[in-house]
């Protein structure tokens, strides 16, 4: 019902508020100035995590897809899934790649016939990704590069309405960023108005027993420490993307709050977190992380501050759901009454082509 009021309400705003005039240049994530000559309807997708973000302002993401990289499927089954189910011709979308920019196939794309490429950052940023949108730019296809990842606070709300300008959909595309922005300003503002030093924090990548530990930096969902008032471990010694850390710096480091992140199925870690996980699986894997030997003695494990999260939200624009979950778990005597299944909940009726399901956070008991 929600989605129906929305969409009424879209047809009462002006043609002019949501058509895009083409031809069209737009600035892209990277700053590039392009032009879209006309409405695009044979689409590639050099990221297939970008197919999230196109779900959010198109009923149908996959009816212009002229190509797509397998990274979704290959990363998240489940997710994949889920959109399979709902658009049974993703199945057999050409494959131009698998989401890492040396792996897209020229000889493939070429043959295709596309009138626009959507890259990630990660992958235009390539040397590999450079060659392919010189040689796209010369044969008339245009490339925009789209960035949900290295500065996604910043970036998603321009990036979203970049979209929506280049696929025709921007009333859509600005009734998501606003709801980003204004969620996002109500994390910014509590924490400006408090005066009080926030936790020591640590966001481990993928724990495994066999090795330790992959903390994020300040870039990509590190930067959601920082915003939900929160003080990263390894803010001052590792680059934005962060890197690994031995035993001895964590037990120096003594975070409050231990965050793990990891994706479904527990390929890399023990932890199964996401897309069709269940919620007591999620926390089952958390649990058993803590007892880790490198992990348990920590003062975040001591005092049951523990908390999973989908690693795959520094891909995708439902990363405001994530920022909620950090401000709940960081500082929750500022943000009691924030409820990120909440908002997730409306992601689902207001934006979402297919809902997104499982457990994409998770907590441990605090008894």
């Amino acid at each position: 019902m929600v989605r129906l009021l929305m969409i009424l309400c879209l047809c009462l705003i002006p043609a002019l508020a949501s058509a895009t005039d083409y031809p069209v240049t737009v600035t892209d994530s990277l700053g590039r100035q392009v032009t879209i000559p006309a409405r695009p309807e044979a689409v590639l997708l050099g990221s297939g995590f970008n197919l999230v973000a196109l779900s959010l302002i198109e009923d149908d993401p996959v009816r212009r897809l002229a190509g797509w990289s397998t990274d979704l499927k290959g990363d998240n089954p489940e997710l994949y899934a889920d959109f399979a189910t709902r658009f049974p011709e993703l199945a057999d979308l050409p494959a131009i790649g698998d989401g890492t920019g040396g792996s897209l196939s020229l000889e493939v794309i070429l043959t295709l016939r596309s009138d626009l490429a959507i890259l990630a950052n990660w992958q235009a940023e390539t040397e590999d990704g450079r060659r392919l949108i010189a040689v796209l730019e010369e044969t008339g296809v245009p490339v925009v590069v789209v960035d949900f990842n290295s500065n996604a606070i910043g970036n998603t709300p321009s990036a979203m309405r970049l979209l929506g300008t280049v696929l025709d959909r921007a009333a859509e595309a600005e009734a998501f960023a606003t709801f980003y922005e204004e969620r996002l300003a109500r994390i910014r503002d509590r924490v400006a108005a408090d005066a009080r030093q926030g936790p020591t924090v640590l966001m481990d990548a993928f724990p495994n027993a066999e090795k330790c530990c992959y903390a994020y930096g300040t870039g990509g969902l590190g930067a959601f420490i920082t915003l939900a008032g929160g003080r990263n471990v390894a803010d001052r010694n590792l680059p934005p993307q962060g890197g690994m850390v031995s035993s001895e710096y964590l037990i120096a480091a003594e975070p409050e709050v231990y965050i793990a992140t990891s994706s479904p199925g527990g390929a890399y870690s023990p932890l199964s977190i996401g897309p069709g996980v269940a919620l007591d699986d999620a926390r089952k894997g958390l649990s058993g992380i803590t007892a880790m030997p490198v992990l348990s003695n920590l003062k975040a494990i001591r005092d049951k501050r523990v908390h999973g999260l989908w690693n795959f939200f520094n891909a995708v624009p439902l990363n405001i759901v994530a920022a909620e979950a950090f401000a709940t778990w960081i500082r929750p005597d500022l943000f009691a009454d924030v409820d990120p299944q909440a908002t997730l909940e409306e992601i689902n009726q207001r934006f979402a082509a297919v809902p997104f399901r499982g457990a994409y956070w998770a907590s441990l008991p605090e008894n």
